[in-house]
């Protein structure tokens, strides 16, 4: 069975979430701490393998306008040079608070700040493929 990859990209980090066989529930995998281009493609490829990801789902970071500001524009650049490398489908989702959220989540849950600062990424991952799976659900 396939699976779904969901991607927090931002300057230093790319988180980094999966979906289960049945595609209902999004499990944080990792952040990739970005060296280069070529390194951060060579670790998104090992989990792509090792998950069998069918469809890659990446956040769009919006203006809260719904324009595309400076970040999505690195986000869509960081996108198209992804896909000359990975061969896999790529849909975008808009990730407009999801950082602000999973940071309240994690204050929530009493978790310090420097532990915060290491998942918040994957966090946000976990929001942004969760939100697109249940968009996925509602238009079936």
């Amino acid at each position: 069975m396939d699976r779904l990859i969901g991607l927090d990209v931002g300057d230093r980090t790319i988180g980094v979430a999966v979906s289960d066989l049945l595609m209902i529930t999004a499990q944080g995998v990792t952040t990739i701490r970005r060296t280069n281009f070529k390194a951060d493609i060579l670790e998104l490829k090992k989990i792509i393998e090792e998950y069998n990801v069918n469809k890659i789902i990446v956040g769009m970071p919006k203006m809260m306008n719904g324009t595309i500001g400076i970040q999505g524009e690195k986000v869509i650049n960081f996108t198209e040079k992804m896909k000359a490398k990975i061969d896999l489908p790529v849909d975008f989702q808009d990730e407009r608070l999801t950082t602000a959220l999973s940071e309240k989540i994690l204050i929530s849950a009493d978790v310090k700040r420097k532990k915060r600062k290491q998942v918040i990424d994957k966090l946000a991952a976990v929001e942004i493929l969760s939100t697109y799976m249940d968009k996925m659900k509602r238009t079936l």
